[in-house]
């Protein structure tokens, strides 16, 4: 989909994505020291506003602009707003520059891609980031087409956690965690109008390919 047509699904609902932060994006950065996070492919910025609730200065890149408002209408109306920071980025992330690395903490979440463009994005996270900096990946993973519930039904845009590994080929970095993960879809609520990420049968479950790595050099 391009950037016209996320406009289109993001202004079509209240909210596409749940509210709350991806749970293993939640996971993996608990416990974390809150310095400088980029999010990429931010969307409706779920994710970015959770980092900026555990102190984060985050900046949050998405190539639709209707997707980046709605974050910033989430934020404005937060209890918070005044004490979070948000930098909200209307660029595409194949394309954007991050400057300098120096952030600690790159975001990729659910942004499918076939296989260059995923690396263009993987890669322009990693370099983002300062020596010590974490890169955290959660994509739909290729086996939820047979086995799992929900997500992209395209294969060439579904991607294992190996794969990001070896997006970063000639990279320096310490692996914290690459693999497939599960998680159980809760039946949907007959009174939420909104179109939800994980949306889809009672007891069903979905996989997911983590990568969280540590840039050494």
């Amino acid at each position: 989909m391009d950037a016209r047509a996320w406009d289109e699904r993001y202004a079509g609902t209240e909210l596409v994505w749940s509210s709350g932060p991806n749970r293993f994006v939640e996971t993996e950065v608990s416990g974390l020291p809150p310095d400088r996070a980029l999010d990429l492919a931010a969307g409706e910025g779920r994710n970015a506003v959770w980092l900026a609730e555990q102190g984060w200065q985050v900046t949050a890149v998405d190539f639709s602009a209707v997707g980046l408002d709605k974050g910033r209408r989430v934020l404005a109306a937060h209890e918070r707003a005044r004490d979070l920071h948000i930098d909200w980025v209307h660029h595409d992330v194949l394309t954007y520059d991050p400057g300098p690395a120096g952030y600690d903490l790159a975001l990729l979440a659910y942004l499918q891609l076939p296989a260059e463009e995923r690396r263009t994005a993987v890669r322009v996270g990693f370099a983002a980031l300062t020596v010590g900096g974490h890169l955290v990946v959660v994509a739909h993973d290729p086996t939820n087409l047979a086995e799992g519930t929900g997500g992209p039904q395209d294969p060439s845009v579904l991607y294992t956690a190996e794969e990001v590994l070896g997006d970063l080929d000639g990279e320096r970095f310490d692996v914290l965690r690459a693999e497939r993960v599960s998680r159980v879809v809760p039946a949907p609520d007959d009174s939420d109008s909104r179109t939800d990420e994980h949306r889809g049968e009672p007891d069903r479950v979905a996989y997911d390919a983590l990568v969280h790595l540590v840039r050494t050099a």
